[in-house]
């Protein structure tokens, strides 16, 4: 299964679903740690990496929500695996 539900958030590994303009804003304008990274190399980022999670409010398997978080692990699909890249966005819930 690729994708978990509860409570009207889904996070899923599903690359379909990723919101590229939202990651990229954040990686490349909040985060402290990638700061100016050009659209190109986030995209380049999440092409190359076997296992990206994307967290959302609302039900993205119909495209009705929003991407809320993101993170994705590099890995080299035996021993390692790293965590990277990863943000939650602030989410006020009614």
């Amino acid at each position: 299964m690729d994708t978990w539900v509860n409570e009207g958030f889904f996070i899923s590994t599903n690359k379909q679903y990723l919101d590229v303009d939202t990651i990229h804003h954040f990686l490349s304008q909040e985060a402290y740690w990638s700061k100016g990274t050009p659209k190109e190399v986030v995209i380049k980022s999440i092409e190359n990496t076997p296992l990206c999670f994307g967290g959302y409010k609302g039900d993205i398997s119909n495209r009705v929500g929003e991407q809320v978080g993101f993170a994705r692990v590099i890995t080299d699909l035996a021993t390692y695996a790293y965590l990277s890249d990863v943000f939650i966005c602030q989410v006020i819930v009614n």
